[in-house]
């Protein structure tokens, strides 16, 4: 049975076409995950729980990047594969250890300093081992889109978010039960890891890792920097959550996950949508063709541009009729909220396009400097902005927050590419 699921997944006629496909979906998916789970649990399960998945699943993304360690885009660019597989499988067996820890150990702070009862404390922790499950599986894919099958990987992702969600839905309908749900979620997460992503991996490389201690601090040395922006990205992201968790109610944090919802889906297609681009643009850097890098990345930003325009328009429009029928919520007076927040999803479009280049052309021992000063500057406002001015503040600082970042990436990458050109 094995086998055959192998055959199914790697058949394809059309191996660019094929990965475009399956790689757009796999963004849909993994961007429609949250919204459909919260439909369904505004439906079955009320605000009070649409509050905690919130906060989980934010939580729980939060923790995938320290389970990645940001090392799949560098190990997708790493076209000369300066480290084996058997190291970058090495390295994702000790950060995926870590990433448990760290999970458990922020459900025992929640408990000590944010007051959460035992259902809030299980809920996050489950939520977060499925996402355990996707760090792990992703060094299989990284490996994949090495050797030109990002089909395969996004074909064995796409399979896993169905399965989750079906699961997580189907528990909620018929349990209404946030933690019999989450387990459901869990489970299914698990089969389907071990029938796709670890199942496909045989035909891509040896399940052995390597440890030897100085290759696994040069990649520690070299993935730190990755880590610590993606990291802080998403501290970004929920910085405004971590606000309304601190200093609001659960029924105010469903209500601004709800509008956050479409900037949350700019946010995971963005990092999902330049995966394609990621072998492309190195190969192009490693033959120091920088003028047509240069073409490629505005290419690319025009296309941005115009998609975040388009989002504007629909939250201009229909956005929040749309979101009041989808989630079974009164959302009419949030109409300007939702603009600011999609305009800050927009910004972060830019940031992460400007994070990848930046890795690829192994830049990315600065990005330490750009999220530090973004993270500052949250840290330093997100209680004046939630706290005083409640869901419109938290909108707000989310969208100043992303446009700094933004601002600090383009900077430092034109200002790199120009000192290269001129050599």
């Amino acid at each position: 049975m094995l086998k055959k699921i192998r055959t199914l997944l790697e058949r394809s006629n059309n191996i660019t076409r094929s990965t475009y496909i399956w790689n757009s979906l796999n963004a849909m998916l993994n961007a429609a995950q949250s919204p459909i789970i919260t439909a369904v649990m505004t439906r079955t399960n009320g605000l009070n729980d649409v509050g905690i998945f919130s906060i989980a699943f934010a939580t729980a993304n939060l923790m995938l990047f320290l389970g990645q360690y940001g090392l799949r885009r560098y190990q997708s660019s790493d076209v000369n594969e300066d480290y084996s597989f058997a190291e970058y499988y090495g390295i994702r067996i000790i950060t995926c250890g870590i990433m448990v820890l760290a999970c458990f150990l922020y459900c025992v702070y929640g408990k000590i300093f944010k007051d959460y009862d035992t259902t809030k404390f299980m809920a996050v922790f489950i939520i977060c081992m499925g996402k355990v499950i996707q760090a792990f599986s992703d060094v299989y894919h990284g490996r994949m889109q090495q050797m030109g099958r990002l089909d395969v990987a996004t074909k064995c992702s796409a399979f896993r978010y169905i399965g989750e969600m079906l699961a997580f839905c189907v528990g909620l309908v018929i349990t209404r039960n946030l933690l019999i749900s989450a387990c459901m979620y869990l489970t299914a997460s698990v089969v389907i890891y071990i029938l796709g992503s670890r199942n496909a991996a045989i035909d891509y490389c040896k399940r052995s890792p390597s440890f030897v201690p100085g290759r696994m601090k040069q990649l520690f040395a070299e993935g730190f920097p990755l880590f610590i922006s993606l990291f802080l990205n998403m501290y970004l992201t929920n910085a405004p959550k971590e606000a309304i968790d601190l200093y609001l109610t659960e029924e105010i944090q469903a209500v601004y996950n709800l509008i956050f919802m479409p900037a949350f889906v700019v946010q995971l297609v963005a990092h999902f949508i330049f995966n394609p681009i990621i072998t492309t643009y190195a190969e192009v850097w490693q033959r120091g063709d920088v003028e047509k890098l240069k073409k490629l990345i505005y290419r690319q930003l025009l296309v941005i541009s115009v998609l975040i325009v388009s989002g504007l328009l629909v939250a201009a429009t229909i956005g929040i009729p749309v979101l009041s029928l989808v989630f079974g919520v009164d959302l009419y007076d949030l109409k300007k909220e939702l603009c600011i927040v999609m305009l800050g999803g927009g910004m972060l479009a830019y940031s992460v396009f400007f994070n990848t280049v930046i890795t690829i052309v192994r830049l990315h021992r600065t990005l330490i400097i750009s999220y530090g000063v973004a993270a500052i500057a949250a840290f330093a406002l997100s209680g004046l902005f939630v706290r005083n001015y409640g869901i419109t503040g938290a909108t707000t600082l989310y969208a100043v927050i992303m446009a700094i970042l933004a601002l600090i990436l383009a900077v430092m990458l034109f200002s790199f590419l120009k000192k290269q050109q001129g050599k």
